[in-house]
């Protein structure tokens, strides 16, 4: 794993989620895992729901009969989602990418904010919810440390490149882990 540019030994699973690729393509790609409209299946059981953007408020928030206007003055729009029903958590996942200094180094640091807001959605479900950036490469460098930091003080996580399904409370296919 790497979280925080430490490596460690669940890379071997090579279940990971690139910061290129939707999360559901991801997971329809991977054994034993088999995405069905906003349904996420792992030998044929549910185990997830993906959502996008938009589909987050129309679809998600809609089937738990929340209305979000009750709870917030403004949408906020995940890149991706999960919602995992083995653990009844969502997950909210950010994806940057940045190749030149801007406006993104600034939108890290909003995560405290963001995640508070997703609370209040979810309080009336009684969901978990967890904020977690995936980053590129761009923000390995020394000058982020501070707001990498932050990002961990205030309760949110981030990964560079991937994001291990075992972190999201997934079934990792055991014929992808390597001893």
């Amino acid at each position: 794993m790497i979280k925080g540019g430490k490596g460690g030994g669940n890379t071997r699973t090579g279940l990971v989620f690139e910061g290129k690729t939707d999360l559901s393509v991801f997971l329809n790609s991977q054994p034993h895992y088999e995405v069905k409209g906003f349904d996420v299946l792992y030998d044929g059981q549910k185990v997830a729901e993906v959502y996008k953007k938009h589909k987050f408020y129309s679809v998600f928030l809609q089937k738990l009969g929340i209305e979000w206007t009750k709870y917030i003055s403004k949408q906020l729009l995940p890149d991706d989602s999960i919602f995992v029903l083995l653990n009844n958590t969502l997950f909210i996942i950010e994806c940057k990418h940045q190749q030149v200094a801007g406006s993104v180094d600034e939108k890290l640091q909003t995560c405290d904010f963001k995640k508070k807001q997703y609370k209040k959605l979810m309080s009336a479900a009684n969901i978990d919810v967890e904020y977690i950036y995936l980053l590129d490469g761009w923000f390995r460098d020394p000058k982020y440390k501070d707001v990498l930091d932050y990002i961990h003080s205030v309760g949110c996580d981030y990964y560079f490149e991937y994001i291990p399904l075992y972190r999201l409370g997934l079934p990792v296919p055991p014929e992808l882990i390597s001893d």
